[in-house]
């Protein structure tokens, strides 16, 4: 059973890898293994935000539609 991703967690662990590689305090080795698991979980959140859209296309029968806003007047 593929394990779930846990999107809001994977997200603030990216945005701590990024924030570790923008400094540029690292060295290589380290920015190299920190690189590789960013690139694991964008990917983990890409495929999760994809389950999601699905299940929504689904529910709302194959037809997905963009948000609407109220307009002001």
């Amino acid at each position: 059973m593929a394990k779930k991703t846990d999107l809001e967690k994977s997200l603030k662990d990216l945005e701590a890898i990024v924030g570790k590689l923008e400094e540029g305090d690292l060295p290589l080795e380290q920015s190299l293994k920190e690189f590789e698991k960013g690139v694991k979980l964008s990917r983990e959140c890409q495929t999760a935000l994809k389950d999601a859209e699905q299940k929504v296309k689904i529910l709302m029968d194959g037809d997905l539609k963009d948000f609407e806003t109220p307009e002001e007047d």
